[in-house]
């Protein structure tokens, strides 16, 4: 199995300083949910590990959260694409559960439920909790330049990616999308576009 492990707000959605909320406040960032869609269509099953402190500190219940992973996964139907399944924290900070990121939890969990080499996992997100998180049982880190990582000037980002050595910088989750399909096709030792059409990158 091709797995891949997606951060949720600020890596597909839209990040909020007060917290994503309600399914009205669940909006993709542009070409999210397509470039999702191409990563199925080339292959790779693709779940979410998302810190969703929201629950524990009372901002929102659990059917909120689960009316934003409904239409997550309208929007992304409509797309041809899909999440595998949702890894998510409850806990407030203060808490002190082994779930939430950096803490790698949720992370071991998703290792244990599909049955993969965490190793050949790489773990995308927009912030350095993100890829400590996946860092710690030997994922590949790639930090997508969304979300929080959008406001961070090159020497920041630059000091993040010493913090998790080896990871990759993408500006968003389409680049990433083709990084990782041009990357596999290399390794394949094949070029241009595939007889089905699937993972087409133009």
């Amino acid at each position: 199995m091709k797995l891949i492990i997606l951060d949720r707000d600020g890596t597909i959605n839209e990040d909020r300083d007060d917290y994503v909320k309600s399914p009205d406040e669940w909006v993709p960032i542009p070409g999210a949910l397509e470039a999702i869609a191409r990563l199925n269509q080339a292959g790779w099953h693709t779940v979410v590990a998302t810190n969703q402190s929201g629950l524990g500190r009372g901002t929102f219940d659990m059917a909120t959260l689960n009316a934003m992973h409904v239409k997550m996964n309208q929007l992304l139907a409509a797309q041809g694409g899909r999440i595998d399944a949702v890894f998510f924290c409850p806990h407030a900070p203060d808490e002190n559960c082994l779930c939430r990121k950096p803490l790698p939890g949720l992370i071991e969990q998703i290792g244990e439920r599909f049955g993969v080499d965490l190793s050949e996992v790489p773990v995308v997100g927009d912030t350095l909790r993100d890829l400590q998180a996946g860092a710690a049982v030997g994922c590949p880190a790639h930090l997508v330049r969304t979300g929080k990582a959008a406001h961070l000037n090159p020497s920041q980002i630059a000091e993040l990616c010493a913090r998790v050595p080896g990871t990759q910088v993408h500006a968003d989750l389409t680049a990433f999308a083709e990084h990782l399909i041009r990357a596999e096709r290399k390794a394949r030792g094949e070029s241009g576009e595939s007889d089905s059409g699937y993972g087409r990158l133009d």
